[in-house]
């Protein structure tokens, strides 16, 4: 069973986080974030000034800095990002508040060739 590791509210941090378990923050983190192979909750209130990797992103506080995920990045109706997100699939809450660049990558299938 995996365990959560969580940066509660009142916790503040400048440099870098790192971790092999999924992660939940409540506080404030500046610097980076990087979430090997798990998933990274920011919560309602959480603020992260930092550049962020993780499996799968999960936004409900404010961000600002760029938010990288192998596979999405969910943005809750509370969250306010300022910055880029970069997954192969994002959804977007309504109420969410997003400023920056979306990208999902090339996601075109090759065609399959037509015989002559």
């Amino acid at each position: 069973m995996d365990s959560i590791a969580r940066i509660g509210t009142t916790i503040q941090i400048k440099g870098e986080v790192t971790s092999r378990e999924p992660l939940v923050i409540a506080g404030k983190v500046q610097g980076t974030v990087d979430v090997e192979g798990h998933a990274l909750t920011l919560d309602p209130g959480g603020r992260l000034d930092a550049n962020i990797i993780a499996r799968t992103i999960v936004i409900a506080g404010t961000v600002k800095g760029s938010l990288t995920a192998e596979a999405r990045i969910v943005v809750k109706d509370t969250a306010t990002i300022e910055g880029e997100l970069s997954a192969p699939a994002i959804s977007l809450a309504e109420g969410a508040t997003v400023s920056g660049k979306i990208d999902t990558g090339d996601r075109k299938k090759p065609g399959l060739s037509l015989a002559s």
